[in-house]
């Protein structure tokens, strides 16, 4: 029992981000608001955000190398115009869009990847503030990620549970069979974190500072791909920061 405990603790013990190498920063080229979401593939970057002011929501792809924007859709529906945390599945992107109200409904729609069409979508009756693609079910989170669900990709609910991790989750992402999530664990500090999807157990957190604009890296987009770990703190100038271990 105590080898088991001991074990446990070795597991979540965390880490730092000083101990990361950062390979860069890009300041993304397009005014994109309140960013929210992100993912990449290859050279490419996908950005989900909102103006309130506006009352319009956003899906853009940008090129990672130069933060120049490529393509950029609507996504807003009539009071829905709160997109969040997206994740890229195959040819597909998926990305919630809610009201601005952290008990109202959501559009979890489904966007081709490239044109940015909608392909699909179906209504989940909570603000769902990010989801994640295992490649046979979709994880969401609601506002902060206080409930956690899954469901079918036509969007028939699996399971709902409320979370048992403090971390106040904004994007997620699943790899390497586990879950990958990130958000605020105070005002000054966020996490990333990697859970077991079977019962979101902790296995391993790494603690994030603040930018030098003083927001959390962890506040709003994040994603691991091939072996690096993109953070998009910041609103306009929106800046991505790029690190590997």
């Amino acid at each position: 029992m105590l080898v088991t405990l001991l074990l446990l603790y070795f597991v979540a013990e965390p880490e730092s981000l000083a101990a990361w190498r950062q390979l860069a920063v890009v300041t993304l080229a397009p005014d994109l608001h309140h960013v929210q979401g992100i993912d990449v593939e290859g050279d490419v970057l996908w950005v989900s955000s909102v103006d309130a002011r506006a009352q319009k929501g956003y899906l853009s792809r940008l090129e990672l190398s130069t933060g120049k924007l490529l393509a950029q859709v609507e996504v807003q529906d009539g009071r829905r115009i709160h997109p969040g945390g997206i994740t890229l599945d195959g040819d597909a992107i998926w990305i919630p869009v809610a009201e601005y109200d952290r008990d109202g409904p959501t559009n979890v729609e489904r966007r081709d990847k490239r044109t940015l069409k909608l392909l699909s979508r179906f209504e989940v009756q909570d603000h769902i503030g990010c989801i994640a693609a295992t490649g046979t079910t979709l994880l969401g989170g609601s506002w902060s990620s206080r409930t956690l669900y899954e469901w079918t990709p036509e969007g028939h609910e699996l399971r709902k549970l409320a979370n048992p991790q403090p971390t106040a989750w904004q994007d997620l992402k699943f790899i390497g069979g586990q879950l990958l999530a990130a958000g605020p664990l105070s005002r000054e500090q966020g996490a990333v974190e990697w859970l077991s999807v079977a019962g979101f157990t902790l296995t391993r957190r790494l603690i994030v500072p603040q930018t030098d604009r003083g927001v959390s890296y962890a506040h709003e987009g994040m994603t691991f791909r091939g072996g690096r770990l993109y953070l998009l703190p910041e609103d306009a100038p929106s800046r991505l920061f790029v690190f590997t271990r």
